[in-house]
Formats: C-alpha cells, structure tokens, sequence
C-alpha cells in the first residue's frame, strides 16, 4: 500500500475521529491527516490552498451529518470548486446513516468514490486505500 501525502477527515464526532485518527497514524498510510468539524471549514481549506497540490487531500473520509456545512453542503460546493483545485481527491461518505435515501442520494453523486457505514472498521478503511493502489 502506497504512502498517500493527506488524508483528510470531515467528521464532528471527536470518538470516531480519535479512532481512525489512531488506525491510520500507525499504519503510516499519510504523511499527514487533516480534520476538519464541518463542511465549511473543509471547504473554506480548499479554496484557501486549491493552487497548492501539497495541501490539499488525496483522500476524504466525509460524514453526512455535521453542524454548519453537512456532507452533503460540502458535496454541492465542492463540486463548484473541483476542476479549480490543482490535486484530484477520492471522497468516500463515512456516516451512522443507513437510510436508503441516504444511500441512493449518494450513489448519484459523481464525486463520491463510495459509502461506507459508521463504524467503519480496519478492514473497510484497509480496502479503501488498497483500491486507491489499483486505481491510481
């Protein structure tokens, strides 16, 4: 598995983001990690830095329900602003919700690489990032 330089968590759930933050630190699968509480900060970042490949993403691990800017905000608005940012990004949803409508809504956004169910285990975040090896 190949060492990506970001991933980034858009998450306002401080356990959830204590345990994938503790997963992937010591599976060094970043050189860093980016978290963010709420689509709006998530976003104002990449517009802030979209000229800067360095600082932007190579993987987002985006919640739906969050104060502020929702996942499905930062979708609408990151869609805006995608061709303007100088890094492709792989985005996959990472929520408790198992709503269908939640689910088909997803599956119609073309930015959204998948959609995984909170908790998300090793083994799922593990698949994740050994299929951004076969597809990159």
């Amino acid at each position: 598995m190949k060492v990506l330089d970001i991933i980034c968590i858009i998450d306002d759930d401080d356990i959830y983001q204590f345990t994938v933050r503790k997963f992937l630190s010591s599976k060094h699968v970043a050189k860093r990690l980016q978290f963010f509480e709420n689509g709006q900060e998530a976003i104002q970042h990449f517009k802030k830095f979209a000229n800067s490949a360095d600082e932007l993403a190579d993987v987002i691990l985006l919640d739906i329900n969050m104060p502020i800017m929702d996942g499905w905000g930062f979708l609408k608005e990151y869609s805006k602003i995608k061709v303007e940012l100088s890094k492709q990004t792989n985005i996959f949803m990472v929520s408790s919700s198992i709503d269908d409508a939640d689910i088909a809504r997803a599956n119609q956004i073309s930015e959204l690489s998948g959609y995984y169910v909170k908790p998300i285990s090793e083994e799922q975040l593990v698949s994740i990032l050994e299929n951004l090896d076969d597809s990159n």
